[in-house]
C-alpha cells in the first residue's frame, strides 16, 4: 500500500492559511484537523468554524479526530462544514459506538476510530469491521512535540496482522512524532498514514515547499520508498 501524509493543520503558521494550503494542496494527500474541548484533554484547538474556513481552499480531503467528551455534538457540526472522515476517540464511544459509527457514515463522511497509547486494540475489535481509518495515537492526546511512544509499535503490527486475518478494508494511521527518527520503524510496523506536525514537517524549513521536499527525502533516506512529488488524493 502506498504511503500517505496527512498535514496536522494545528501546527500550520495560522497567518498563513491560505498559502500554505495552496502550497500544500501539490504536495500531500490530506489534512487532519484536530478539536479538542478542553474537557477530553486539557487543550482547546481547532473548530468546525476553521474546518469551514480551510475547505474553501484545500483540494485535498479533510480528517477530523475528535477529542471530545461527547463526540455526537460534533458530527452533523463537521461534517457540514466540510470534513471527510471522522474520527471519535474509542475511549468515548463505549456506549453507543455502533449509533456513533451510523451517524458518521449517515452524513456522508468515512468512518475513523482513535486509540489512545495504553487503550488495547481489543477495545474497539467488534466494530474494525465498520471502519474506513483507525488512527493509533503514538503520543498522550493534547498537546504537540511529546515524545514518541515505542510501545505503540507493536499495536500497529497487530493491527496490520489482523486486517490480514479478516479482511477487514481499514488503513492505519499514526497520529504522533512522525518524522526522519520514527518513519522506519512505523513503516515496517505496518503504518498506511503519516500525519504530519512540526517535527515532521514545518520545522524542517522556513520556506514549505522546501520542507516538503525535506520531508519526503527524509521518509525515502528511512525506508526506501519514493514520495511522488505531486501527491495523490486519498
Amino acid at each position: 500500500m502506498k504511503p500517505e501524509f496527512s498535514v496536522s493543520l494545528m501546527c500550520m503558521d495560522f497567518l498563513e492559511m491560505k498559502n500554505q494550503i495552496e502550497i500544500l494542496n501539490n504536495q500531500v494527500d490530506g489534512y487532519h484537523v484536530d478539536i479538542m474541548d478542553g474537557h477530553y484533554c486539557k487543550n482547546i484547538t481547532l473548530s468546525p468554524d476553521f474546518i469551514r474556513a480551510c475547505a474553501s481552499v484545500a483540494k485535498k480531503p479533510m480528517d477530523v479526530h475528535l477529542m471530545t467528551t461527547c463526540p455526537n455534538d460534533w458530527i452533523d457540526l463537521c461534517a457540514d462544514a466540510g470534513a471527510s472522515l471522522i474520527s471519535p476517540h474509542a475511549e468515548t464511544i463505549n456506549t453507543d459506538c455502533f449509533r456513533t459509527l451510523n451517524h458518521i457514515r449517515s452524513v456522508g463522511c468515512k468512518v475513523g476510530v482513535t486509540l489512545n497509547p495504553a487503550t488495547p486494540l481489543s477495545y474497539c475489535k467488534h466494530y474494525l469491521n465498520r471502519i474506513d481509518v483507525l488512527t493509533l495515537m503514538t503520543v498522550d492526546v493534547g498537546f504537540a512535540g511529546q515524545a514518541f511512544i515505542t510501545e505503540v509499535l507493536n499495536k500497529i503490527e497487530e493491527a496490520r496482522r489482523l486486517r490480514a486475518e479478516c479482511g477487514y478494508h481499514y488503513k492505519i494511521m499514526i497520529d504522533g512524532s512522525c518524522n526522519a527518527k520514527t518513519y522506519q520503524m512505523l513503516y515496517e510496523a505496518g503504518a498506511d498514514i503519516f500525519i504530519l506536525g512540526s517535527s515532521g514537517l514545518f520545522n524542517l524549513d522556513e520556506d514549505l515547499l522546501t520542507a516538503c521536499g525535506k520531508m519526503k527525502d527524509e521518509f525515502y533516506r528511512a525506508t526506501g520508498v519514493a514520495v511522488d512529488q505531486e501527491a495523490v488524493t486519498t
